[in-house]
């Protein structure tokens, strides 16, 4: 199979789809790469790099779309690399189809068969190619709430982990996954007051087991959110309903009993966010007010750090990409239901129901999806 690896075009995403190391394992299982130029710069990887892994360098993102059966990418194709997917075509990387309505038209229109990295699915229960990149946010979030606390950045002037004598923030994490697993983590290292809201009672006694007393839990009601918002100086949103727009346990008039100059960092943000007042902001531009509450909400958190997230997405992406162009991507798909799980697009057709409930499609199972 021809593979195709576009350089990544949104802005500020410097991730990129396959590493060397990745092309290189392709290349020893018989297939083609294909690589855009300057694709890997981003994580100080250059074109030489790639040629010594066995690809081929392409001189445009045109070129790449043209020739590879499938495209693996990063981020959710953007309008421009729409236009170039074609029936047949495979595309394997992240969608978030849910809050995308654009997105999911373009990718209905083109005929072309897309999985999602964020629904693919494990033997476990759990999201094995999502989870990475929610570690690196889940931490990343801390980092910049705790930035973005400092009066000269917009908030009211709080050290996240207090001084003897002057108490700490208050952190709360809305959702005990991943994400807020590895925020609990990092706010806690720093010395914050940390709380977690989360309704499944299973995940407030693993955080407690794993945190001990220094974590805070409490189970997820409308008076809960209410009371410990109020008095939140920073608040993580980090709840996942898998493919689906995330629920809006912020609501705006909740914001406004918020302390000025406190901060919401809303990871769910590539899934719709949790907060009413959240909309999508880049690296480039990442906070705005909301009545004098700060709104981090950055969709793509983890190309900040693009080193260490492209090496830890490789590591689980690697297999199923492998798989895919192995075996092809109906037999890889029709012997593995975890893999099926990631087919959201194919053949003009939405084939993960929860995209089809939140964006009014015709839903179409993909067991039935793969026979077209």
């Amino acid at each position: 199979m021809l593979i195709g690896v576009p350089k990544e075009i949104k802005v500020k995403e410097f991730r990129v789809g396959m590493t060397p190391t990745s092309t290189r394992e392709a290349v020893a299982h018989g297939h083609e790469v294909l690589v855009e130029t300057g694709a890997g710069v981003g994580i100080g990887m250059n074109d030489s790099d790639y040629e010594a892994a066995g690809a081929h360098i392409a001189a445009s993102a045109e070129e790449v779309f043209e020739r590879a059966e499938m495209i693996v990418k990063v981020k959710e194709p953007q309008a421009g690399e729409r236009k170039l997917l074609r029936e047949g075509q495979v595309l394997f990387t992240y969608l978030h189809l849910a809050p995308d309505p654009d997105q999911a038209k373009d990718l209905v229109d083109s005929g072309a068969t897309c999985i999602a990295y964020e629904t693919v699915t494990s033997p476990a229960g759990g999201l094995p190619l999502l989870a990475p990149m929610s570690e690196v946010a889940g931490r990343l979030s801390i980092q910049a709430g705790a930035y973005y606390l400092e009066k000269a950045h917009g908030g009211h002037g709080v050290l996240l982990g207090g001084v003897p004598g002057v108490d700490p923030a208050k952190v709360v994490v809305l959702g005990g996954g991943t994400v807020g697993r590895h925020a609990i983590h990092i706010a806690l290292g720093m010395g914050a007051d940390v709380w977690v809201v989360d309704k499944n009672v299973d995940v407030l006694r693993s955080l407690w087991q794993q945190f001990d007393r220094p974590l805070n839990t409490v189970y997820s009601t409308r008076d809960a959110i209410e009371r410990h918002l109020a008095e939140a100086d920073l608040v993580i949103g980090g709840v996942l309903i898998p493919g689906a727009s995330a629920p809006k346990l912020i609501t705006r008039e909740l914001v406004k009993t918020m302390k000025p100059g406190s901060v919401i960092v809303d990871v769910a943000i590539d899934q719709g966010g949790c907060a009413e007042t959240s909309k999508p902001t880049t690296h480039d531009d990442p906070v705005y007010l909301v009545d004098d509450v700060v709104h981090y909400c950055v969709a793509n958190m983890p190309g900040g750090v693009p080193k260490t997230s492209t090496h830890a997405l490789n590591n689980v992406t690697l297999p199923f990409t492998l798989a895919l162009a192995d075996r092809g991507w109906r037999k890889a798909l029709s012997e593995n239901p975890h893999l099926m799980a990631g087919l959201n697009v194919h053949a003009g057709k939405v084939t993960y129901k929860a995209v089809a409930d939140d964006l009014g499609y015709d839903y179409l199972d993909p067991n039935e999806a793969v026979r077209l």
